[in-house]
């Protein structure tokens, strides 16, 4: 028979796991190992056995909700098999879906990122400014940096609360696109399409504006 741990480091192990319990319950946002780490006083290492252990027990026992990893921390959500039961509270006499074209956007930034607006223009053929501004304030999309070419134009990505809502890790957990997307050669021709050329623009405007291209319902509406 082996040896049996002290009480008091039972103690401590039952403390840190409702600890962590605790922590990720006031939560609003997706909570790093580091920083349970940190405020708890104890290895990542530690912190990341207890969040597995606790992955573990709640699947073992076949509660409503589980705890996973996503956009690079651990939180709380319903199980999968419940959705149906989650929708019809959360979204009972509510509008707030977005529309097809604010997906369609949504789904090239996450693909192409780093991406100007108006290469999302081109590739989708019309103009894009409303959905994008829409996508930005509901927080699934941000400035992520400039083009380091002529014009400099804003290049976007996609948020942690992005992954967040499809409860990812990371963006290269999205399913792979395949033969629905057009092949890296198109992409290539489009981009070279909308570089700047050495004329600067006559009416002085932004060169990431969208010429040519026809308004469409910027979804503010979903």
């Amino acid at each position: 028979m082996g040896e049996q741990p002290p009480s008091g480091e039972d103690d401590h192990a039952r403390t840190l796991r409702r600890a962590v319990e605790a922590l990720l319950l006031v939560t609003e946002e997706p909570l790093a190992v580091e920083v349970m780490a940190q405020l708890l006083e104890v290895s990542t290492e530690r912190v990341g056995d207890i969040c597995q252990e606790l992955v573990a027990e709640y699947d073992a026992t076949d509660r409503g909700f589980q705890l996973v990893r996503v956009a690079g921390g651990w939180r709380y959500q319903t199980h999968p098999d419940l959705a149906p039961y989650v929708e019809r509270f959360v979204l009972d006499g509510q509008s707030g879906r977005l529309s097809n074209a604010a997906l369609e956007t949504l789904a090239i930034v996450a693909y192409k990122q780093p991406i100007s607006r108006a290469q999302v223009a081109a590739i989708r053929g019309v103009n894009v400014e409303g959905v994008m501004r829409t996508l930005a304030h509901r927080g699934y999309v941000d400035e992520v940096g400039r083009d380091p070419g002529p014009g400099q134009a804003v290049l976007y990505g996609t948020t942690p609360m992005f992954l967040e809502k499809l409860g990812l890790d990371a963006v290269d957990e999205l399913p792979p696109l395949g033969e629905f997307v057009p092949g890296a050669d198109v992409f290539e021709a489009l981009e070279r399409g909308l570089r700047p050329h050495d004329d600067p623009p006559t009416d002085g405007g932004d060169p990431d504006d969208d010429v040519g291209l026809h308004d469409e319902d910027d979804g503010s509406d979903a």
